[in-house]
């Protein structure tokens, strides 16, 4: 200042010594966390004071109370804040009790962290993928991870919270400032001196009593032994037959003698085998021949169907298809036919060394149905029968007492009407009397009719020949020609556009109103085949035929009725 700039004088040598030795005494920076004396309280507010500062920093009662330091709310009390600004726009001092503990918290966390310490916290509430946790000492908040909860899955937690307990620091984040702790570690450490006592008690070669099916996993599965410890099955030490996945061999819950095949003392970890408490079965695989039957024992029942044991032979696991369950049911349900333990007779289909797999076969020791409806209605047969299903082409029929369905085509109901249109007349549960088509014992299929078990119109036919007249009787007509029906014949037939006259500008469908009689000549005729074709067109050729053999050549044509008649009105027409 100007007016201490004469420093010969002693007074003012003496006041430069004593504001260098105050001012040296007094580091204040915004940033920094002070300490500040409560030296008045209000009803919304505290004062502090601060040496260094020109004015008395203000905290809100609320702030320290949510905080935790009512009890410090008293005149003379010291508090730490953090100087978050030397001068507003107000000219006040800005401080925050609340994020100085926040930051002298997250100092006491790196801390533990680094000095890899646990930490006293509580679990204050849930959240999506854990918990908040609080840190007691600072009341810092941070967050538990639902995996890191316990070293086992724990459907209610309320037993925990709000509990002071131990946790480990796992992670921190010093640029968000979040922080991850753990609640298994801790309980993982203690257990991991435990652990290694009761891993120490096995050795190779050991037997397990009654190990239960714990867990299932892609690579094994586990089991829990006298619920001390979990051991795994690999794979591939479940059994002798190929196994894609445990729980088609196991159930939880199923108890099973394991024999120890390795132990692992550094990651505590001990290995077990089921399938090495039997000799291997496939060692005697060559006394069991292709084909033949033998007793098997149901051990685990799946969707696709069923996986046996072999009575005489205990280790050998063989798959029974649910398409070998029966001859006449399709996708039958093995669970509704048999149950874990049941003894049934099978079949063995396939035995595969190489790839370790055997396959057998239920429906191959019943009496096959196709080959008893074979014997007893051979193709031809008429045999009564039940609609027992329909689809949107075609009945299933159950002949008579045999168990299996038949198969009976919407073409194969009519000669007379469209298949389709005739299959809407039949219901489920209607009697029907039906022929029998075709047999595929091989296939599992029968083709059965029913219009072959009534007179074919087509027989009227019989004794007709190509180029034959017949009288028919118009029923209608459109724009693609008429649709007649021969009498004394049940069908309609068609005669096309094309086929109704030689000269196209007679072949017009419209010169018929319906219900005349025509003669018109057969142009095609297959019985074997079904086809009939009609023609006007082909009776006119043939009557002109027979006209120009009686009456000479063609060029003469003066004999024949009206044959000059064009002749005639063309030179009319010329003399006009």
């Amino acid at each position: 200042m100007e007016i201490y700039k004469d420093l010969t004088n002693p007074d003012n040598q003496q006041f430069e010594q004593l504001l260098n030795s105050q001012l040296s005494k007094i580091n204040i920076e915004e940033g920094k966390i002070i300490e500040g004396k409560i030296n008045k309280i209000t009803e919304k507010y505290v004062f502090l004071h601060v040496d260094g500062l020109k004015s008395e920093p203000v905290l809100d009662i609320n702030e320290l109370k949510t905080m935790g330091l009512g009890e410090k709310i008293k005149v003379g009390e010291k508090i730490s804040v953090l100087l978050e600004k030397l001068e507003d726009k107000m000219g006040e001092v800005v401080v925050s009790a609340s994020k100085a503990q926040k930051i002298k918290g997250w100092d006491k966390l790196v801390e533990a962290y680094e000095k890899k310490e646990p930490i006293m916290g509580k679990i204050t509430s849930k959240c999506k993928g854990g918990c908040i946790v609080e840190h007691i000492e600072t009341g810092s908040l941070m967050f538990l991870p639902g995996s890191q909860i316990s070293d086992k899955p724990l459907k209610d937690i309320s037993h925990l919270m709000n509990e002071p307990q131990k946790f480990a620091l796992i992670k921190l984040d010093k640029v968000r400032g979040n922080a991850c702790v753990s609640r298994r570690e801790i309980i993982s450490s203690f257990k991991k001196e435990d652990k290694a006592k009761i891993v120490d008690k096995y050795k190779v070669g050991d037997i397990i009593k009654g190990a239960e099916v714990k867990g299932y996993s892609t690579f094994g599965c586990f089991f829990n032994v006298n619920d001390e410890l979990d051991v795994l099955v690999h794979l591939q030490e479940i059994s002798y037959s190929r196994v894609n996945h445990p729980d088609e061999v196991f159930n939880i819950g199923e108890k099973h003698d394991l024999k120890v095949i390795s132990v692992d003392k550094e990651k505590l970890q001990v290995g077990c085998s089921v399938k090495q408490m039997s000799p291997d079965p496939f060692e005697q695989i060559d006394d069991y021949k292709l084909n033949n039957t033998y007793k098997f024992v149901v051990k685990k029942l799946q969707d696709f169907g069923a996986f046996c044991e072999l009575t005489e032979l205990p280790g050998l696991t063989a798959l029974l298809h649910s398409s070998e369950l029966s001859w006449s049911k399709k996708n039958v349900s093995v669970k509704k036919m048999f149950k874990v333990g049941d003894e049934i007779d099978c079949v063995i289909t396939e035995i595969d060394k190489e790839k370790r797999r055997v396959a057998i076969s239920h429906r191959l020791t019943l009496e096959n149905p196709f080959e008893t409806f074979n014997k007893k209605y051979p193709v031809g047969t008429i045999v009564n029968g039940e609609i027992i299903n329909k689809n949107d082409y075609s009945l299933f029929i159950k002949v008579e007492d045999i168990n299996i369905d038949a198969f009976l085509h919407c073409n194969d109901l009519t000669y007379l009407n469209n298949g389709e249109e005739e299959l809407t007349k039949y219901k489920k549960g209607d009697k029907i009397k039906v022929k029998v088509l075709e047999i595929k014992v091989e296939d599992q299929k029968i083709r059965v009719g029913y219009k072959q078990t009534q007179k074919d119109p087509l027989d009227w036919f019989s004794d007709k020949k190509k180029n034959q007249t017949i009288t028919v009787k118009i029923i209608s007509t459109d724009n693609k020609g008429l649709i007649v029906r021969p009498e004394g014949c049940e069908m309609d037939f068609v005669i096309k556009k094309s086929q109704i006259a030689i000269n196209s500008a007679d072949a017009r469908p419209s010169r018929f109103t319906g219900g005349e009689k025509i003669d018109v000549a057969i142009s095609d005729i297959d019985l074997d085949k079904r086809k009939i074709s009609l023609s006007m067109k082909l009776l006119e050729e043939i009557e002109k035929k027979e006209a120009l053999e009686k009456y000479g050549a063609e060029g003469s044509g003066k004999n024949l009725p009206f044959s000059s008649l064009s002749d005639d009105l063309k030179k009319k027409d010329k003399q006009k």
